[in-house]
């Protein structure tokens, strides 16, 4: 647990009268129906440790991602796995984008890791564009941190530029870290993966999460993927025998038959997400990222954290992302009924001023 120091995430509306949480990136949907089903029959087994080598589970993963088992390293969530990641390889530099998730920062800088960070510009809509290729040549650290799509932006990187920086990443023997916990979210979903580059380059590391793509972020599991089986290894030493609980092992198995909600999801974000667009530009005149995601960043002069949690309404603040600053926000695209009612309190503070 966090002891004396601030939360650097959202989803923390504990301790108040939150009526809707748009700080959180989960699935709009909801967990699966079978999910929920799979947690409430684990509870016959809560006598029993789970099951350390996640046996069943890695299983489920192997067949649907379409690699080994031997491949799979599953977690306490994908945060755990950042840690275990830089624990294991405790690199000297590290490279990351500005603005992107913190907890590469607090991972690698627990380690005494030097980070170095490229700069995105709000100009161009944080898009990542091909002089990130000379950058990395002339830092040329030892692993280079990739979020895809980016969080918070929800840029996507293209796919000319995706080959060129993996080219790069293994001529000069940069490591390659790529979370994609949100791809399932994703305009172009899985298509857009870096995981054809996966099995023949050994220094690739590709991060997953079913917090994000099945909304189980309560039960707090994600999981690797790699071909170096002795960085897994000892990724593996950093953490205790039974990180993953029997539940989140149950659940994570039921998430992986569910294709059909993932493109019901996908589907829904698309349309959910211009409705928010327009009316973030109609009623604050907002400042918007373009985004291919189930989140969206955008830039308000109000402040418009304060005036919607008066109305039981959390939104992320982004001042604390390196790159961003104060009047940066970033909320999720959820169910219609809970985005209309996110609407009808922007309209309501763009009448009070």
């Amino acid at each position: 647990m966090l002891y004396e120091q601030k939360n650097p995430h959202g989803g923390d509306g504990y301790g108040m009268q939150i009526a809707a949480d748009f700080s959180v990136n989960t699935n709009p949907l909801g967990p699966p129906e079978a999910v929920c089903r799979a947690v409430q029959e684990s509870i016959g087994q809560l006598a029993c440790y789970p099951d350390p080598f996640c046996r069943e589970l890695t299983g489920a993963i192997a067949h649907w991602e379409g690699v080994a088992q031997e491949n799979l390293l599953c977690g306490n969530g994908a945060a755990e796995l950042i840690h275990s990641y830089c624990q294991a390889l405790r690199p000297r530099r590290a490279m990351e984008l500005a603005p992107t998730f913190c907890e590469y920062t607090a991972s690698l800088e627990a380690v005494g890791c030097t980070v170095v960070r490229y700069p995105l510009s709000p100009d161009r809509g944080f898009a990542l564009e091909e002089d990130v290729l000379s950058f990395l040549k002339q830092q040329a650290p030892d692993v280079l941190f990739l979020c895809h799509p980016n969080n918070p932006t929800g840029r996507l990187v293209d796919p000319v530029l995706r080959e060129r920086i993996v080219e790069q990443c293994r001529r000069q023997g940069t490591r390659l870290f790529v979370d994609e916990c949100f791809l399932d979210l994703s305009d172009q979903g899985r298509e857009a993966s870096f995981q054809p580059y996966l099995l023949d380059w050994p220094g690739l590391f590709l991060l997953k999460a079913f917090t994000k793509s099945y909304a189980m972020a309560g039960l707090r599991l994600g999981y690797g993927i790699s071909a170096d089986r002795a960085l897994l290894a000892q990724m593996s030493r950093m953490v205790q025998a039974w990180n993953v609980s029997l539940p989140a092992q149950k659940a994570g198995v039921a998430a992986l038959g569910e294709n059909a909600y993932l493109a019901e999801a996908r589907k829904l974000i698309v349309q959910e997400r211009t409705y928010l667009e327009t009316a973030l530009r109609e009623y604050l005149g907002a400042r918007i990222c373009p985004s291919q995601a189930n989140y969206m960043l955008f830039y308000c002069d109000r402040p418009l954290y304060e005036a919607l949690l008066e109305q039981g309404i959390l939104i992320r603040r982004c001042a604390n992302y390196p790159g961003l600053g104060q009047g940066w926000y970033r909320i999720a695209v959820k169910r219609p009924e809970e985005n209309r009612l996110l609407v009808a309190a922007l309209r309501r503070i763009a009448k009070e001023e």
